[in-house]
């Protein structure tokens, strides 16, 4: 599986973004996805994720973005969706997407495969 993030950028808090990751290969529908990011001096850190069809697409997110991000997927378009609004400037960081091949996870050594990431700058 291949993985390719986009749609980052510079937005003013309070703005929002949504950011893109398409996938190659049949089995996408299959997969989990899930949204990291990492900013200048620190650890990643999960943001969301959405398990793949054997667990009924169901969602799962971090408390620091839980009521502002939402996480979706288009199976037929082998693409997943990050849409972040009220955005602040602690989520600048830089914002990558992840398949795993198993259940709704949400650590990344459970994920099997990166995109490359995207930057997300929140100007305060």
């Amino acid at each position: 599986v291949q993985l390719q993030a986009s749609g980052g950028g510079l937005v003013q808090a309070g703005g929002s973004l949504r950011l893109s990751c398409a996938a190659s290969g049949r089995t996408f529908r299959s997969y989990a996805m899930g949204w990291f990011r990492q900013a200048p001096g620190k650890e990643r850190e999960f943001v969301a994720a959405i398990s793949g069809s054997g667990f009924g697409f169901s969602t799962h997110y971090a408390d620091s973005v839980k009521g502002r991000f939402t996480i979706s997927r288009d199976n037929a378009k082998n693409t997943v969706y990050l849409q972040m609004n009220s955005l602040k400037p602690e989520d600048t960081a830089v914002y990558y997407c992840a398949a795993s091949g198993l259940g709704l996870v949400t650590t990344s050594y459970e994920y099997d495969y990166w995109g490359q990431g995207t930057q997300v700058t929140v100007s305060s």
